[in-house]
């Protein structure tokens, strides 16, 4: 077939990569979200996929919106069979999902209609899943609502954080976009409509979803920082500044602690939960680099006493 391939982020870059390297369909363009300021300077940078797609010789087309004339015209010209997508980060409308003769077809992050939404694999692991995987649907105007083609499950490990599992995903869902692309081009297979049960939301999780309650037990603590890591990065405060958390394990021997009190040894500093504690691994305290709780203690010179968060 014909593709026009639309992703914006690093993630979406293997699933390209595997329809570049099949030899079996065309990726006759990219549709990718504008240059972006990063960096301390703010200049403009292309997303990965672009850079992946420039690499490739293939063409690249950066709508600011997908409904732009210019843009929607562009893509009657190529006249793609498919358009495979991971990760755009633009809601297609219906005149541009009407383009390709099989549709728009998205790899999505979980199992479906599980987590449904921006946010799969950090929902998945705050939750407290053991199970996910990846799934590829037709897109509908709904929200990750079109019938499936096809999943890959992944197990949950437990320290996995959000970027670990993500990872795993994007190479194992990438030969299942390739294959689901095969499918339909040889007509063997169909998509399913989702069953009504068991549908679940993952909205995108904010700085203040990542925000960890030093009352809620341990294990929800451990979720919450690996499920936010790397980002938007789990926090709490110490003596009135921002502190990230960025790695912690759960100590069920020590039940000493009350919520968010701190105690710190030579080479460790534990925090108390709900429940039992967790060592601090990993932090950032505002303004500098990770270091580990450790150290971060002996700098503070922590008092008797004294708490994380409000």
């Amino acid at each position: 077939m014909k593709l026009v391939f639309a992703g914006t982020p690093e993630v979406a870059v293997p699933a390209l990569d595997a329809l570049l390297a099949s030899g079996r369909h065309e990726v006759a363009a990219v549709v990718t979200r504008p240059d972006a300021p990063a960096g301390r300077g703010r200049r403009l940078v292309a997303s990965p996929v672009a850079e992946r797609a420039e690499e490739a010789g293939i063409e690249v087309l950066k709508p600011v919106r997908p409904k732009d004339p210019d843009f929607l015209e562009h893509l009657r010209e190529i006249a793609p069979d498919c358009c495979p997508v991971v990760a755009y980060g633009a809601l297609l409308p219906r005149v541009a999902l009407d383009i390709p003769a099989h549709g728009w077809v998205n790899l999505h992050f979980s199992l479906l209609p599980a987590w449904r939404g921006a946010a799969p694999v950090q929902h998945a692991i705050m939750a407290g899943d053991e199970i996910t995987g990846a799934s590829t649907f037709l897109i509908e105007e709904g929200l990750d609502s079109g019938p499936v083609y096809g999943t890959v499950t992944e197990e949950i490990r437990p320290t996995d954080t959000s970027g670990d599992l993500l990872t795993r995903l994007a190479f194992a869902g990438a030969g299942l976009l390739a294959a689901t692309m095969d499918g339909i081009e040889d007509g063997t297979l169909k998509a399913v409509p989702q069953p009504a049960e068991g549908v679940s939301l993952a909205p995108k999780v904010n700085v203040e979803d990542a925000r960890v309650d030093w009352g809620t037990p341990a294990l929800r603590v451990d979720r919450v920082v690996r499920g936010c890591t790397p980002a938007p990065g789990a926090w709490t405060t110490f003596r009135g500044e921002r502190l990230k958390i960025v790695q912690a394990r759960p100590v069920p021997e020590r039940t000493d602690l009350t919520p968010g009190q701190l105690s710190a040894g030579k080479n460790n500093v534990y925090a108390g939960t709900g429940s039992y504690a967790v060592e601090l691994l990993w932090v950032q305290p505002q303004g500098k680099k990770p270091m580990s709780g450790a150290d971060w203690a002996r700098g503070v010179r922590i008092a008797a006493g004294e708490t994380l968060g409000d």
